[in-house]
């Protein structure tokens, strides 16, 4: 299978072609520069920044055309000059932009070797999510053990893994979520306490009636994030994750500076030029998080890739719970 990609404003058009395999041949592809490997992919994920850079409004757009995709996993095929670390064969996780595709050249620097036991799927979901949830909460928010933690969006496929490494931590994980379905996925996930907003008419109330909170983990955005915001204890954080809610919350800062609030944006793919140190650092804690069996990637949807605009339809629609991951 072999496809191509348009993506004009907020549509996409996928043209696929059918095509046996073998994948297409070296002769195919440029060979990888210096610095670069070149993987033979075998699952990507779909992630809200997908869909930000469709509409053209994600603070990394590359310019049209472009392939979609930002993280995925695959097998090593080819390294270039400089690449001691990686060998044809290794299997790696990749963060990147172009991983909805069949072969490409990524940056080394950029690739993480897997453990033997994970699956393609579970790699291609692990980078971005785990990644931001701890980096988010252990490099900014400082959590620590023993807080109370509250992830809104929680059954999404970032807010998911802070539930789980909120709880791997010590915390006390408060997850706001929507439907029966979301909050047994939560629980399972870590969650001591878990909220259906769908249920809930003031969730600053609930929140505050739980005794308060330390530290709001909020992809959402919107009203929740400005509710979560409100119930915050003095010094709390709050961390700026994202805002599939449609738009930021409207954050009185005034209550920042009263109670004594940290508000951290946090934007995990700028840590690759920020401090790249920091990032590996990081993602090989969580890798061994996953031998230990402490991590369990929750994928709400496996596709192939025939099946991509179905994916951003789960995505687009909040029908997921968990990352989506497309096989190709």
């Amino acid at each position: 299978m072999t496809g191509r990609f348009m993506c004009e404003q907020w549509k996409i058009m996928q043209v696929v072609e059918n095509a046996p395999r073998p994948l297409p041949t070296r002769s195919g592809i440029p060979d990888p520069q210096a610095g670069e490997i070149q993987l033979v992919m075998h699952a990507a994920a779909l992630n809200f920044a997908d869909l930000l850079m469709i509409k053209g409004t994600y603070q990394e757009t590359p310019p049209l055309p472009f392939v979609p995709g930002i993280e995925g996993a695959g097998e090593v095929r080819a390294v270039g000059a400089g690449v001691t670390h990686l060998k044809p064969g290794d299997r790696v996780a990749v963060f990147a932009q172009g991983t909805l595709a069949e072969a490409g050249n990524f940056e080394a620097a950029r690739c993480t070797k897997i453990p033997d036991g994970m699956s393609y799927a579970d790699a291609a979901a692990f980078q971005i999510a785990y990644g931001t949830s701890h980096l988010a909460l252990t490099a900014r928010g400082k959590l620590k053990r023993g807080e109370t933690l509250v992830v809104l969006g929680a059954a999404g496929g970032v807010g998911l893994t802070a539930v789980e490494i909120g709880a791997a931590l010590g915390a006390r994980v408060i997850a706001v979520a929507r439907g029966e379905e979301r909050l047994a996925a939560v629980r399972n996930a870590g969650a001591e306490i878990a909220i259906d907003s769908d249920s809930c008419p003031d969730l600053k109330a609930a929140l505050r009636e739980l005794g308060g909170v330390d530290v709001v983990y909020d992809p959402v955005g919107d009203a929740p994030g400005l509710a979560a915001f409100g119930a915050l204890r003095q010094q709390g954080r709050f961390l700026v994750i994202g805002f599939a809610g449609g738009k930021p919350p409207a954050l009185p800062l005034n209550h920042a500076l009263v109670k004594n609030i940290e508000i951290h944006g946090f934007y995990w793919g700028a840590y690759a030029k920020l401090d790249p140190a920091l990032m590996r650092d990081s993602l090989s804690q969580l890798f061994e998080m996953h031998q230990t069996g402490a991590l369990k990637p929750h994928l709400g949807a496996v596709l192939p890739l025939e099946r991509l605009s179905e994916g951003y339809d789960l995505l687009e629609n909040r029908r997921s719970i968990g990352k989506v991951v497309i096989t190709i």
